[in-house]
C-alpha cells in the first residue's frame, strides 16, 4: 500500500480500489482480469493486478502481462506525427489530400448506398491533419452500423480496428486508396465522429517520414521512452505473456473467448500496421507514456515533443470550442460526453461540472476497445493506467466507478 505523507492519498481509500474490482467486477465473472496504475507526482502510487491471464492457467496478470491497448494505440501515434509537426515536414491544417492524395477529390456524402450508387457533394472545407486527429475527418468506423457510409465499410472491408479484423486483405497503402473510394459522412470540421482516423494519420507519418509506421514508432518512441514490450507483433520470447481476450456475446451467454493468448493473431506480423488501433503493451510501458506526457514531452532526459507542443494537442480543438455530446454523430454520443472537448489525439474535460465525475478542467484521456482506459490530470499531477481485455468498453461503466474511486482517496 502507499504512503499518506508520500503521495497524497489515503491507503485504505486506494486500498478499496482493489476490493471494489474483485467484488463487482471478477468475482461476478464480468471481467477476466482487471490491473490498475495509479502514480502520483511521477511516482507510482497503488498497482495491483487480480484475475487468471488465460483460460484453464491458475497463472495471474503480473506487471509482465501483455494486453491488447487497442485505441490507446491514437495517443501514440497522434504524438507520432506532432514530432513531424515540429520537425517542420508537415503542419496541423495542412490538408490531406497533400499528402495523401488519393484523397483530393473524395465527395460528401449526398444520397445512395444500400446497392444504389453514391451521389456526393463536394466538401465545404478540405479535410485537414487537424479533422484526422481530433476526429472531424467525415470518415467513420464499419462498426457504428448507422449510416449507408458505414456498411460500405462494412462491405468492402475498410476496417481498421481489432474487432473489425484490421489483420486483412489490405496494407497501409491498399486501406487509404479503399477508404478514400467512399463518400465522407459530413463534410469535415462540421461533426465529431469516432473513426479510422487515426489509421489515416498513421499513413501520413508513414508518408512524411519515410518510414514504415511500425519501425518509426519503435525506433522514435518506444525505444527512447524505453517502452520494451509494446509494438504491433508479440514476439515468440514474450508469447507467454499476452492475456486471453474476451468479447461479451449478449445476456444468457455471458463473455467468450475472442482471441486466445496462446493462439492470438498478435504473435503474428499484421499485414496492415493499425494506428488507430494496433498495438499490444503493458501497464508499466503506458505509464512511461504518460510521464512523457506529464513531464512535458521529456522523460528521463530524452525529449520527445517540446512542452508547448502537448499544451497544444490538450486544448480543446472542437469547432467553437463545442464539446462531444453536442457535436457527436457517432455511437459514443453519451451524455457523459457533456463537458468533455476534444483536442489533438486525447479527450479533454473542459467543464467538471458538467461532466458529473470528480476530476480536473485540462485533463485528458482515452481509453480501447477492449476496456483499457488511461487519463493524465496535470492539476493534481495524477495518472492512471487501466487494463482488462473484453470488448465492447462500453459494457460497463468501470472507467468513470475507477475515477471516482481515486479521486476519493485524494487528502
Amino acid at each position: 500500500m502507499t504512503s499518506r505523507r508520500k503521495h497524497g492519498f489515503d491507503a485504505a481509500r486506494l486500498g478499496r480500489i482493489d476490493a471494489f474490482l474483485k467484488d463487482r467486477y471478477l468475482d461476478s465473472g464480468k471481467l477476466p482480469h482487471a490491473q490498475i496504475l495509479i502514480s502520483r507526482d511521477g511516482e507510482i502510487a497503488h498497482f495491483s493486478s487480480q484475475g487468471a491471464a488465460r483460460e484453464g492457467s491458475a497463472k495471474a496478470i503480473d506487471e509482465g502481462s501483455i494486453f491488447r491497448i487497442a485505441s490507446m494505440t491514437k495517443p501514440i501515434t497522434s504524438v507520432a506525427f506532432m514530432m513531424l509537426v515540429e520537425e517542420g515536414k508537415v503542419a496541423v491544417d495542412t490538408p490531406v489530400a497533400d499528402i495523401l492524395p488519393e484523397f483530393k477529390d473524395v465527395g460528401v456524402y449526398n444520397g445512395g448506398g444500400a446497392g444504389v450508387p453514391f451521389l456526393t457533394k463536394a466538401p465545404a472545407e478540405p479535410m485537414r491533419m487537424l479533422d484526422l486527429l481530433r476526429h472531424t475527418s467525415g470518415l467513420t468506423y464499419g462498426f457504428q452500423n448507422r449510416s449507408n457510409v458505414d456498411a460500405a465499410y462494412r462491405a468492402t472491408k475498410s476496417n481498421a480496428g481489432p474487432v473489425e479484423n484490421w489483420h486483412g486483405e489490405h496494407d497501409l497503402d491498399g486501406f487509404i486508396a479503399d477508404l478514400a473510394r467512399t463518400p465522407l459522412e459530413f463534410s469535415p470540421g462540421q461533426a465529431w465522429n469516432y473513426s479510422v482516423s487515426t489509421d489515416v494519420l498513421g499513413a501520413v507519418v508513414q508518408r512524411v517520414s519515410g518510414m514504415p509506421l511500425d519501425r518509426f514508432l519503435a525506433e522514435k518512441i518506444f525505444a527512447p521512452l524505453k517502452m520494451h514490450d509494446t509494438a504491433f507483433v508479440v514476439p515468440e520470447s514474450k508469447a507467454d505473456r499476452l492475456t486471453d481476450c474476451y468479447v461479451w456475446a449478449g445476456p444468457g451467454v455471458g463473455r467468450v473467448m475472442y482471441d486466445r493468448g496462446a493462439e492470438s493473431v498478435w504473435l503474428r506480423q499484421p499485414k496492415l500496421v493499425s494506428g488507430g488501433g494496433g498495438l499490444a503493451s503493458t501497464a508499466l510501458d503506458y505509464h512511461r507514456f504518460c510521464l512523457m506526457l506529464a513531464n512535458g514531452g521529456e522523460l528521463d532526459g530524452v525529449r520527445i515533443l517540446g512542452r508547448k507542443t502537448i499544451e497544444l494537442m490538450t486544448m480543446n480543438h472542437l469547432p467553437g470550442k463545442s464539446d462531444l455530446a453536442s457535436m457527436s454523430k457517432s455511437l459514443f454520443s453519451e451524455t457523459t460526453n457533456a463537458g468533455v472537448g476534444f483536442g489533438l489525439g486525447f479527450a479533454v474535460t473542459q467543464d467538471v461540472a458538467k461532466a458529473m465525475i470528480p476530476g480536473s478542467a485540462g485533463e485528458y484521456y482515452w481509453g480501447g476497445m477492449f476496456t483499457t482506459a488511461f487519463f493524465v490530470d496535470p492539476v493534481e499531477k495524477i495518472h492512471m493506467v487501466f487494463m482488462t481485455q473484453l470488448s465492447p468498453s462500453m459494457l460497463y461503466p468501470i472507467r468513470r466507478e475507477l475515477k471516482t474511486l481515486i479521486y476519493s482517496a485524494l487528502t
